[in-house]
């Protein structure tokens, strides 16, 4: 039976040092309050301690991570057991037990063998970082030390459940439109696999002297059956290059500079990043986070090396004694980065490097002029495509990444003393500004789907036809 050491208070108000052996920590609390005493401290003996966390429950395999719509719902749980007067620990064990094996169920095992050994609930979770993050970790030691527990869970919950709403919103609405990319994709390779081959056969057979598309289609289609790797090959090549680079910290500052430059995707990456961390400095200060943590958790959460460059410059400023406003507002417009520039032509010499794999893999079986001019065109369309993206990045590149608003909101609250109301302001405003976005940009995928469909369609029917027109002439 596990022996506990607590501190207590008699009726004159006078403490009480003593130890007592118990079942578990309730069943010691109710026999100290039968005694006459009011608890002020109680915890496992030491030495009994390390025997407690020496002996762990065994743990279910789990593969993967904990997912952020189960962590939402054990949150929420939790604050509706604190908010009703259970011990946290007793909390905890009913969730456990509530759990599906998993890293949840396996970390929740955790944190109750820590707080058994004496742990408080903060420290307990800090050690399953997988499972809890920093932000969650010091929103809960906030509550612990302000004593409002069950208020920092309500908070914490709403916080997990819009951000994850808001995820699972982005998502599905990019489902339709990569399912109706498949199958386009899957129709148009099954055209060119089996279909224009069939073709290709008769024509020869008949000896036309084929025109300029068709000659085009053929080398696609023999493309797409004999070289069908390079299709993926060199699309994965590209990532690859732009991975490895990224795996410097001038890199990723590039990549990630390019990424918020890009038309219409660009501006949803960006303003998802400040409803995102404008929402999480709200929710750490409204919480008692000091400042300089709530900034530093923040931009952690960033997940933009750009937004966390400046982040880290508000930090700094903040150090010096300025406000917040004045370095984001400085510091909010990107510049010039060498490696933007990289990616953006990259991205534009793509497809001149796809016609140009075309014509250099059916330079053999095709007519050799007509592929000479397709090499040509590649060419030309790998050059001009990568100075027309470089010059669309030199026009954008001094566009603001933080809108006034958002800085004139942050000044505003710095001066009445109500920063948490207005970053939640901010966060509301661009989460519907990202459902809009998100809405607008399916509905107008839709009809460049279309479009895309109609003119690959068309190209291969007239491609086919042509020489097919002039077959029947000539027999008539």
């Amino acid at each position: 039976m596990p022996t506990f050491q607590f501190e207590a208070m008699d009726a004159t108000g006078q403490e009480i040092k003593d130890i007592i052996e118990a079942e578990s920590e309730e069943e010691a609390q109710t026999t100290i309050r039968q005694m006459g005493y009011f608890v002020t401290k109680i915890q496992v003996k030491k030495g009994q301690a390390k025997t407690a966390a020496g002996q762990k429950k065994k743990r279910p395999f789990a593969i993967g991570g904990a997912k952020t719509k189960h962590i939402c719902a054990f949150t929420r749980q939790l604050s509706i057991l604190q908010d009703a007067g259970l011990p946290i620990l007793r909390s905890l064990k009913i969730l456990e037990n509530n759990s599906k094996p998993g890293k949840l169920k396996n970390a929740l095992m955790d944190v109750c063998d820590e707080i058994e050994t004496g742990a408080t609930l903060s420290e307990a979770m800090s050690k399953c970082p997988k499972v809890f993050s920093r932000l969650y970790v010091n929103m809960i030691k906030a509550g612990e030390a302000g004593g409002a527990l069950e208020t920092i869970l309500k908070r914490l919950a709403d916080f997990l459940e819009s951000a994850e709403a808001l995820k699972r919103k982005v998502k599905g609405a990019l489902i339709y439109p990569i399912a109706v990319v498949i199958i386009a994709g899957l129709i148009l390779a099954l055209i060119m696999t089996f279909i224009v081959p069939t073709f290709k056969e008769m024509f020869e057979e008949f000896g036309l002297e084929l025109p300029a598309p068709t000659l085009l289609l053929i080398a696609m289609s023999d493309y797409i059956v004999k070289y069908w790797f390079l299709m993926l090959l060199i699309p994965f090549c590209y990532w690859l290059l732009s991975k490895l680079i990224r795996k410097f910290k001038h890199g990723r500052m590039g990549f990630d500079m390019y990424i918020l430059k890009l038309p219409v995707f660009g501006a949803l990456v960006e303003k998802n990043i400040l409803a995102r961390t404008t929402r999480t400095l709200g929710t750490l200060i409204s919480s008692g986070v000091p400042i300089l943590e709530a900034l530093n958790i923040t931009r952690e959460t960033a997940g933009n090396a750009l937004f966390e460059r400046i982040f880290t410059k508000v930090i700094e400023a903040i150090r010096e004694g300025e406000v917040i406003c004045k370095p984001m507002r400085d510091h909010s417009v990107p510049g010039f980065h060498p490696l933007a520039l990289f990616f953006w032509m990259l991205m534009g010499s793509f497809p001149g490097v796809m016609v140009l794999s075309v014509a250099l893999t059916a330079g053999r079986d095709a007519a050799e002029n007509s592929m000479e001019t397709l090499t040509l065109v590649g060419g030309a369309m790998c050059g001009l495509g990568a100075i027309l993206c470089g010059l669309f990045y030199l026009v954008k590149m001094r566009n603001r990444v933080i809108d006034e608003l958002v800085v004139n909101m942050v000044d505003v609250g710095e001066e009445t003393g109500e920063l948490d109301t207005m970053l939640y302001k901010v966060a509301d405003t661009y989460d519907d500004e990202v459902n809009v976005m998100t809405e607008g940009l399916t509905r107008l995928i839709e009809p460049l789907l279309i479009c895309f469909l109609g003119v690959s369609v068309g190209f291969i029917v007239i491609s086919l036809f042509m020489p097919l027109v002039t077959m029947i002439s000539s027999l008539a």
